[in-house]
């Protein structure tokens, strides 16, 4: 089966992303209880534009990369790598001098609004640039298939930053509470969310120190001029169309501050109270960024395939399938899941759904948008990239003023929606594609009664609904198993299934 080779990337880089995000989605509960739910709104703020400059900074090389390294009639790997690389590199070092050396100019246009500390500010610069320029080495350990290499590095990561995440907010406040001079030579009192940018810090750095076997061993270091330019010509729209698509994931982050009708201490409050909400929601997040790893390589390898376009159909609805079902599991259980975020915050739980199913449509927009980047008519993505910011910001703008968060969680529904449905008109005309649509509207509907049935079910012990969503749940999971999931094709399992004599 086609697939089966993405099944097993999915497993060393999804598996390894997963866990990544797991461990970060916690943080939000060490967040939520060591900061104030003002600091909370003030550090999403900033994080929403280092976002936006990340995008810039990487200028969509990562794509580009896999695009060019795989011609191998064309050009050395190694060549494009390195060229990839002084790019990159040279962006990046020329962005972090100019911004520390302009930071107020800088500040008044991106942070003004939040009041941020220049600590705040410097630290996230040197944060964005390192994680911008090691982006670049991440993606060749993607195509030497150093999965372990990968995934140990991301996992280190998250695991320096959880400590020292804890050791400046637990650890820290408790010494200085019982015997403060010993850490008074380096520890500042109200200087929370400083530590958080800090810690950010330690981690990258220590992280991209072990990149360095990737930085300078293995190849020489050259740089093509030539090709650098067609690179740029083909990342251009990517850039473009990756600002625009990360706008609409971040912009109602950026845009709350400026348009809730209310004084800025309750206003980052309310952002607060709404990211906190959100991070709930990030595990269909999760599942489309270890999706997006291992299918990202698959599309361009399988492109010379006769057989490629039934690949990308299966892909889709497998997608499609496990994303419906993450959907469930997560409103399932959002009353254990909620106790992960401080009860002051549980005011926004009801957006989750919403911001739940807008995710997905993101999703399969990511599944629908390839056909361009093989045709290398990136411009469509570009095109639909800023359709939905336009209706994003377009809804933030008109109905946050009376409708707070709310407006922002349907905001991003309807701007995924809208370029979902777009992506596949233009698509069946472009580059059409066998997708099973019997089975994708069996599984939606599913979800969909199963969910109402949810919904509407007068239950009030939250034990007992746990318990009914849990046979629900088994409803979708023994349809999807008896039906649809290949698990002879699965590796590791195809193991098990064979011992079995099955």
């Amino acid at each position: 089966m086609e697939t089966k080779g993405l099944a097993k990337d999915s497993i060393l880089y999804g598996g390894s992303t997963i866990l990544v995000r797991s461990i970060s989605w916690l943080l939000t509960t060490l967040f939520t209880y060591t900061l104030t739910r003002e600091e909370f709104g003030m550090m999403t703020n900033i994080y929403a534009y280092t976002a936006l400059i990340i995008i810039i900074l990487t200028f969509g090389m990562e794509t580009g990369f896999f695009r060019f390294v795989n011609q191998t009639e064309k050009y050395n790997p190694a060549n494009v790598y390195t060229t990839v690389l002084v790019a990159v590199g040279t962006l990046v070092g020329l962005f972090l001098s100019a911004s520390l050396c302009f930071l107020q100019p800088l500040r008044s246009c991106l942070w003004a609004s939040t009041s941020a500390p220049d600590a705040y500010i410097r630290l996230m610069l040197i944060v964005l640039s390192l994680d911008a320029f090691s982006a670049i080495p991440f993606a060749y350990l993607r195509y030497r298939k150093k999965a372990k290499k990968f995934g140990a590095l991301k996992i280190l990561y998250i695991v320096l930053f959880v400590v020292f995440c804890v050791f400046f907010l637990v650890v820290c406040p408790r010494i200085n509470r019982h015997s403060p001079f010993l850490i008074s030579w380096f520890y500042t009192e109200n200087f929370n969310l400083g530590y958080v940018f800090v810690a950010n810090l330690m981690a990258t750095g220590i992280q991209t120190a072990f990149l360095l076997p990737e930085l300078i061993t293995g190849f020489k270091h050259r740089f093509d001029g030539a090709l650098v330019k067609k690179m740029f010509r083909y990342c251009f729209p990517l850039v473009i169309m990756g600002i625009a698509g990360m706008s609409n994931q971040v912009m109602d982050k950026i845009l709350f501050l400026e348009v809730y009708p209310s004084d800025r201490h309750t206003a980052l409050g309310e952002l607060g109270t709404y990211s906190a909400c959100f991070k709930i929601a990030m595990i269909m997040m999760m599942f489309t960024q270890a999706f997006r790893y291992a299918y990202e390589p698959f599309v361009f390898e399988k492109s010379r395939e006769k057989n490629a376009r039934q690949a990308y159909a299966d892909v889709m609805k497998y997608c499609i399938l496990f994303g419906l079902l993450v959907f469930l599991g997560v409103v399932f259980y959002i009353d254990i899941l909620k106790y992960f975020i401080r009860p002051a915050y549980f005011g926004g739980l009801g957006i989750v759904p919403v911001v739940l199913f807008g995710e997905l449509f993101l999703a399969i927009y990511f599944n629908l948008s390839f056909w361009y980047k093989l045709m290398d008519k990136t411009y469509w993505g570009t095109i639909f990239s800023v359709i939905a910011c336009v209706v994003i910001a377009a809804v933030n703008l008109l109905f946050i003023p009376e409708y707070g968060y709310w407006a922002c969680a349907w905001a991003s529904f309807s701007g995924n929606a809208l370029i979902m449905v777009l992506a596949y008109m233009i698509e069946r005309k472009k580059y059409t594609i066998p997708y099973d649509f019997k089975t994708i509207g069996l599984y939606t509907g599913l979800a969909l009664a199963l969910y109402a049935v949810s919904s509407l079910a007068p239950i009030r012990s939250e034990w007992l609904r746990m318990a009914f969503n849990t046979l629900l749940l088994a409803i979708y999971l023994v349809v999807l198993v008896k039906r649809d999931l290949p698990l002879k094709e699965i590796p590791y399992l195809n193991r098990i299934w064979k011992n079995t004599g099955r």
